[in-house]
């Protein structure tokens, strides 16, 4: 069965390659798709042999599923950039001539400046939805202990929800990618000939020189472990050193949120008087126009412009809640 699978996954891609060099206007990656779907139908032919060889019934005419059909019509509609993720995912490979256009979209990184940045949104999520709920609840003239309840609710359930989520995206795509860099190894093993003239395609397709690109692909494919790691990063646009793992994950964006939504929270375990939620609002908007000035750095624009536009969502989203929950205080 995993012959008959290898088979229907190369004739899948050479599919999509087509359809992918159809509505492609960049002429090097036209190119680049139209190869590599004569690699890929090279391919199935071997798989094709080798299962008859065996003895066993050769395959029927390859008819696209549902799934690969939808890709199909995706790629038509808004081009093979903004499916990186999805391509990438059915086995279909050179995305990385994309990287550039999905590096920009991307809405994390693994890299450490991007984690720090995932922490600082995670401690900005956790300020401005608990603030919100204590200022609903507030704003319903609920007693000081009710705040509390309420408070110490937003923060666990929002910890756990953004942790658990957390988890199961990166365990998600981790799975991906450890399932693509499975069968390149395979694939690596078992036609490495075929590997390495798809490496070479991909760097041609990038400008460089046929004989040159012949070169540096026959190179990078002689050590099996290189080879593997350079096809991982070239064809897949994954560093394989760089699978996050999950568990560190959740661990992160549990405690970001916790350590946000707990802020607000503070002063009620400290006060019990009509200024404690001012104390409250008061750490909220400076830890809010603080983390506003620290993403500053990443987008290279005036601190304190950053800091103020930040406190301001959080002012808007804190009233909008607080008139919310006074109104169904009264009405209540």
């Amino acid at each position: 069965m995993e012959a008959y699978e290898n088979w229907r996954e190369e004739k899948r891609s050479a599919y999509l390659y087509e359809v992918m060099a159809e509505h492609e206007t960049n002429i090097l990656h036209k190119k680049l798709f139209l190869d590599l779907k004569a690699a890929a139908e090279k391919q199935a032919m071997m798989w094709e042999k080798k299962i008859t060889a065996s003895g066993k019934t050769s395959p029927a005419t390859y008819r696209p599923d549902f799934r690969t059909r939808l890709i199909a019509v995706m790629v038509r509609c808004v081009g093979a950039e903004r499916l990186h993720s999805m391509l990438s995912a059915m086995k279909v490979r050179g995305m990385s001539v994309f990287t550039r256009y999905h590096a920009e979209h991307q809405h994390t990184s693994l890299s450490s400046s991007s984690n720090l940045r995932a922490a600082v949104f995670g401690v900005n999520d956790g300020l401005v939805s608990n603030m919100s709920l204590i200022l609903g609840v507030a704003g319903a003239n609920a007693d000081h202990h009710f705040i509390i309840i309420a408070g110490v609710a937003g923060l666990l359930s929002g910890a756990f929800s953004m942790g658990a989520g957390e988890y199961i995206s990166v365990r998600s795509q981790r799975e991906v990618f450890e399932y693509q860099i499975a069968i390149e190894e395979e694939e690596l093993r078992e036609y490495p000939e075929e590997e390495q003239q798809e490496l070479s395609l991909i760097y041609q397709a990038r400008g460089i020189p046929t004989e040159t690109a012949n070169k540096l692909a026959s190179i990078m494919i002689e050590n099996p472990e290189t080879g593997l790691s350079t096809l991982a990063r070239e064809e897949l646009g994954i560093n394989p050193e760089d699978l996050v793992s999950p568990t560190g994950a959740m661990v992160s964006s549990f405690l970001a949120f916790a350590v946000g939504a707990l802020i607000p929270i503070l002063p009620f375990f400290w006060h019990n008087s009509t200024t404690t939620l001012c104390i409250s609002a008061t750490l909220t908007g400076i830890a809010l126009f603080m983390i506003g000035a620290i993403l500053s750095l990443y987008t290279n624009k005036n601190p304190i412009i950053s800091g103020l536009r930040m406190l301001l969502v959080g002012v808007v989203a804190g009233s909008i809640t607080y008139t919310i929950g006074h109104i169904l205080g009264v009405s209540l």
